[in-house]
């Protein structure tokens, strides 16, 4: 048995989750997410706690078990609490502005990046740093990527786009040798 797939999952006040044909759909104040499930896992709704169980001892269904427990549990998050992702800015005239529904990033191309408003999705700027959020992890964790991957952080000298908190390893740079006497 999983160890992940066999816990329940708290249902909080204000939230539904509903199973409809072979679709979970669940709602809170922070918007509605939905998601297909696959035919060797059983999904029940007992009160405020959802169940996961698998259908037989399959490798593909040990497999999704606990998988479709973790998705179904940031979905309940999401539409609650919202899922968030803050990226940082590093270098000399980087930055990064919010221009009507489009996030436009200034980083050291000769062109400004733009990327599109995605629905579902909430990005905002202040000072260095990006923040993106929403209800779909997934979704956040997509946007905040295709962000990051617009420059991403170099290893000399740290200027880049990088999640807040990331560690990037630094390498030296070149180091001069003098052979023997004068040059």
């Amino acid at each position: 048995m999983s160890k992940i797939g066999k816990q329940p999952i708290a249902v909080p006040q204000g939230v539904t989750a509903n199973l409809v044909d072979s679709q979970i759909v669940v709602s809170g104040p922070k918007g509605e997410l939905k998601f297909q499930l696959r035919p060797e896992i059983k999904v029940e709704i007992e009160g405020d706690k959802i169940k996961i169980s698998r259908k037989s001892e399959s490798k593909i269904a040990k497999s999704l078990h606990g998988l479709t427990r973790s998705i179904i549990a940031n979905m309940v998050q999401g539409v609650t609490e919202g899922h968030q992702k803050t990226l940082e800015i590093v270098g000399v005239g980087y930055r990064a502005a919010i221009q009507g529904d489009n996030l436009v990033l200034n980083v050291g191309y000769s062109h400004p990046v733009i990327i599109s408003k995605v629905p579902g999705i909430l990005v905002e700027t202040k000072e260095n740093k990006v923040i993106v959020s929403g209800a779909d992890k997934a979704l956040v964790g997509e946007i905040a990527a295709r962000i990051r991957r617009t420059r991403p952080p170099e290893p000399y000298k740290g200027k880049g786009i990088k999640y807040a908190g990331e560690i990037i390893r630094r390498k030296a740079g070149k180091t001069v040798k003098t052979v023997g006497g004068t040059l």
